[in-house]
């Protein structure tokens, strides 16, 4: 024996308001077998709603038993529910309940997406249905451009699209006029003559009548199920279901799936232009902190390191006593130009260059100046990384001689010389010894440059005739490039020791000055970036809080979406993922402001700019999906726990 398609027996259907209970069914059994058409009539508050949301899988049965096609739907978990409401019923509301941002294909469209079909099959099915009920001009209309007969006309082609074998229609015809309510009729008609299971809710006995089994409600129980004679027969089912994945198809349905909730996702967001701005607000603000704190912080670091560098980031400095502020140093004359030559002996060292240094006076015709006057080697300027704006530098052979030849620094040439006198050729006094001027140094803008005025003569100059000092203030070692600073400082400790017997002297290694400022900068960068992060959680919490307020607002359409067979699933896939997509377009917009903060940056500060890394960018983007993600998941957890009939009552 063939079981019906519907089978009610016993259901009683409560709810509880406070402390009292209301009895909206009670003890109801009936039975529809497929390609009925039955009118469900009674007046408002008989039962009638309820039990056609009890037979469409919208509620539940308080007690009872309710099967299709011999499926005991209590046994059903959420999911499979939806996929009934899906795939077996399709809705008719009195409201129409169309989504007022989508067109009439769109709506229509919508149980297909959520049943996995591709998207050229289900676009030519929503075509050929509203093609059929006479809506061919009007594919592109929304809802607000559509009368009222007409936007009924798209929620009965919706509940066709999946192939609508139970067609359920509550006052269909309630809120149209006379014309209009004939021609949904008429419709309905026909769809029962081409094999549907059409079952009418309504108070209205004209419209009951068109029906072959009226069955009247009262009080929440069943007073009458009668056929009515007059009534057409119906006709063998020649209406094609909506092509539906099948198993070897269900991956390639659920990235479609994905897709289409990026799609949806998008219309809603440019259908609430200043609710996805002020949601977007926070996550601007922290996402520009985040990578313009980041890139400060590199830049100054890069700043720094660079001035470091600029005076020998890859050399040892030498000098007498303990440490700096040794008040013996001055009594220490051990550093010797033997020490230079047994330095530039060692495999790591490029080159040694002895250091001594006096302050004198300068003079040029009536000019008198103080400055620093250093006798180094050809190789200083090298080492040092001191490069010449005019002129040369002295070479080994003008050192050997004892050349009284000078290179001087640029505020010295313009303290002596001026802005129209060329320095080169020049003859200046330092103490009483005359030097000829060869070369002038290049400005220094960098954080270590000295404020004092600095020249340079040859060591055997200046400790020949100059000074007449044959031990040495310092000594500068520069390390060959590539090897190890730390591995070339001990070995130079070492020699120092075997020569002199006693640690009379202390080394400075601008490396571990290097060293420090990175690990600083990444403390400072880390600090700045975590105040940065503030931001972001409290843009996270404001799209919370939008969110939130969103899912309120759109209430109704959540329960539209859950009536044509959205699962919990897929509404909570659709909420995270505008969550998502907010915070990432967020987070665009404030890196891209972030590069126009750069640039506004190096307009007026010419010293050192923002420097933007690639990580920092990616972490920005990383930032905002988990925020997205994070504050994103209790609204979509809301949503998808809505009650469709609750939600659909929401105006």
């Amino acid at each position: 024996m063939t079981e019906p398609l519907l089978q009610l027996s016993g259901i009683r259907r409560s709810f509880t308001a406070g402390d009292r209970e209301f009895l909206a069914l009670n003890d109801i059994s009936l039975t529809i077998e497929a390609g009925e058409m039955v009118a469900i009539i009674g007046a408002s508050g008989s039962g009638k709603s309820t039990l056609m949301n009890l037979l469409g899988c919208l509620d539940y049965a308080t007690a009872g038993s309710y099967k299709i096609n011999g499926q005991e739907t209590r046994d059903l978990d959420n999911q499979a529910l939806a996929e009934l409401r899906r795939d077996h019923f399709g809705f008719i509301f009195q409201r129409y309940h169309l989504l007022p941002h989508l067109s009439a294909v769109h709506n229509v469209e919508m149980p297909a997406i959520y049943a996995g079909t591709p998207e050229p099959q289900r676009h030519a099915r929503a075509k050929e249905l509203l093609a059929r009920l006479g809506l061919d001009g009007h594919l592109t209309h929304r809802p607000s451009q559509l009368s009222g007969g007409q936007q009924q006309r798209v929620s009965i082609a919706r509940a066709l699209m999946n192939g609508g074998e139970v067609i359920l229609a509550d006052e269909p015809t309630g809120a149209l006029d006379t014309a209009s309510g004939k021609e949904v009729m008429r419709i309905l008609l026909e769809l029962h003559a081409a094999g549907h299971t059409v079952i009418l809710v309504t108070h209205d006995p004209k419209v009951a009548a068109n029906a072959e089994r009226i069955i009247e409600v009262s009080d929440g129980e069943i007073l009458s199920d009668r056929r009515n004679e007059r009534a057409p027969d119906a006709l063998p089912n020649d209406t094609a279901a909506a092509p539906r994945p099948n198993a070897t198809r269900r991956l390639v349905a659920s990235l479609g799936l994905f897709k289409e909730a990026f799609n949806m996702a998008w219309v809603a967001l440019v259908s609430h232009r200043m609710r996805t701005l002020l949601t977007m607000l926070g996550i601007v603000i922290g996402i520009t902190s985040v990578v313009s704190i980041s890139a400060i912080g590199e830049g100054a670091k890069r700043y720094v390191l660079n001035d470091i560098q600029a005076i020998g980031s890859n050399t040892i400095d030498i000098y007498p006593g303990a440490s700096f502020g040794d008040s013996r140093s001055g009594a220490i004359e051990t550093l010797v130009p033997a020490d230079v030559t047994a330095l530039n002996g060692l495999y790591y060292v490029d080159s040694a260059t002895p250091v001594v240094g006096r302050n004198q006076l300068l003079r040029y015709r009536n000019i008198d100046v103080d400055a620093q006057v250093n006798g180094v080697s050809h190789q200083y300027f090298q080492v040092r990384g001191i490069k010449m704006e005019a002129g040369i530098p002295f070479s080994d052979s003008d050192a050997r001689r004892q050349a009284q030849m000078v290179v001087i620094d640029y505020n010295t040439r313009h303290r002596l010389f001026g802005e129209g006198v060329d320095p080169l050729g020049q003859v200046i006094l330092i103490g009483n010894l005359p030097c000829t001027v060869i070369g002038v140094a290049a400005e220094n803008r960098n954080l270590f440059a000295s404020k004092t005025l600095n020249v340079w003569v040859p060591y055997e100059t200046a400790a020949g005739r100059l000074l007449g000092q044959r031990y040495l203030d310092s000594i500068s070692v520069r390390i060959k490039d590539g090897q190890p600073s730390k591995v070339v400082e001990d070995n130079v400790t070492k020699l120092m020791l075997q020569r002199h017997g006693t640690k009379d002297f202390f080394t400075n290694n601008l490396d571990s000055v290097m060293q420090t400022v990175e690990k600083t900068s990444r403390s400072l960068a880390l600090l700045l970036s975590l105040i940065a992060v503030i931001s972001l959680v409290v843009g996270g919490i404001g799209v919370m809080n939008i969110m939130l307020v969103s899912v309120t607002e759109r209430t109704r359409e959540i329960g539209i979406r859950m009536a044509v067979g959205a699962r919990q699933s897929d509404i909570r896939q659709q909420f995270l993922v505008e969550a998502v997509m907010v915070c990432l377009l967020g987070g665009a917009v404030g890196i891209a402001l972030s590069y126009a903060i750069g640039h506004l940056f190096s307009v007026f500060i010419k010293e050192w700019e923002m420097v933007f890394s690639p990580l920092a960018v990616l972490t920005a983007v990383v930032c905002s999906s988990l925020i997205g993600i994070v504050f994103g998941f209790v609204p979509a957890r809301n949503a998808s726990r809505l009650d469709p009939i609750e939600a659909l009552a929401r105006d």
